[in-house]
């Protein structure tokens, strides 16, 4: 029987892979498999993982014919998983030696539906450790408890699919997949979706995931028109928020988190292309336009004036045909 499936998606990080790989056979284990998912890279990629399929213990190698983005080859993983547990990791981070062991114990010993992890930060040299923000550790908690407050960063603000491992049950209750084709923000509806409906978590205090930074073939890196996939995203989290049954309580955090991202991008408008940021202006407009109004005029009057100013800005600035530039 397999205990635990580690899914990652791969796309052309040939620089990285072998790392990654590395680090994956040092937290090897026999009732462990490993998914490794090439979405289609068109550098050594595929080489280094047909290697790795022959070379590293319970490894199975998927390839897609067509690139269709992380959440799109995490969900091809999920479906090919065997594993009681599940566990994510990017192709082009690395773990500790020994992590996946213990994360594993970790969660067998409290039953719950899933567990959350602080990761380790890497920018080129640096390292730095990132906490989960929620502060109680090692104690099972409703996942909704852990949504609010709206006014300070929660777990929901910490969506990282890899800095955690997850029950197969969430699997069968359809809580675990990706939203097919979201090109980036991929992992916020997931996680939303994860404090709304699961039963049970718990958030561990355990480092063993280093996350690579500033990969300069990292959306986050890109600005074209992949990274307004942002929108998509956050109208999925607002549409299902607002269909809970205590939609009144939670739509405030979700809304003021969209607003807080929506401004982040505009305040950084000068990295994307010019085409794109005039379509980030107009469906940013759009966008607050679709919120419910009450709870946005609620959202930005919690806001620093910097952010709120900026999309008090572009609110008005809206025409019914888009932004004017």
């Amino acid at each position: 029987m397999v205990k635990l499936s580690v899914i990652v998606p791969f796309y052309n990080v040939q620089q990285y892979a072998p790392d990654t790989l590395k680090s994956l056979r040092a937290n090897a284990r026999e009732d462990f498999e490993f998914i490794l998912v090439d979405d289609c890279s068109r550098d050594e990629t595929p080489d280094i993982l047909a290697r790795a399929e022959r070379e590293l213990p319970g490894a199975v190698w998927v390839r897609h014919e067509k690139n269709g983005g992380l959440a799109t080859a995490r969900n091809t993983g999920i479906d090919r998983a065997r594993g009681e547990y599940l566990t994510f990791l990017d192709g082009d981070d690395w773990l500790a030696p020994g992590y996946y062991p213990r994360l594993l114990s970790f969660i067998e010993e409290l039953g719950c539906d899933f567990v959350r992890t602080d990761h380790v930060q890497c920018t080129a040299r640096a390292r730095g450790i990132t906490r989960v923000p929620h502060g109680r550790r090692g104690v099972v908690m409703n996942p909704r408890d852990a949504i609010l407050p709206a006014d300070r960063s929660t777990s929901v603000d910490y969506p990282y699919a890899w800095a955690g491992i997850y029950h197969r049950r969430l699997v069968d209750r359809g809580l675990l997949h990706f939203t097919d084709g979201l090109r980036t923000a991929e992992d916020r509806p997931w996680i939303w979706k994860l404090h709304r409906e699961a039963e049970s978590f718990a958030v561990a205090g355990l480092l063993g995931v280093h996350y690579r930074r500033g990969v300069a073939s990292s959306l986050t890196q890109i600005g074209d028109v992949r990274q307004l996939d942002f929108i998509r995203a956050f109208d999925q989290v607002i549409e299902e928020t607002a269909k809970d049954l205590e939609a009144e309580k939670l739509l405030p955090k979700a809304v003021r988190t969209y607003c807080a991202i929506i401004s982040h991008h505009l305040g950084s408008i000068e990295r994307f292309e010019p085409p794109v940021a005039r379509k980030l202006k107009s469906l940013s407009a759009a966008a607050l336009r679709r919120m419910p109004q009450g709870v946005l005029e609620e959202a930005l009057d919690s806001m620093d004036v910097l952010r709120a100013t900026r999309l008090r800005r572009i609110r008005r600035r809206a025409t019914g045909t888009g932004v004017a530039a």
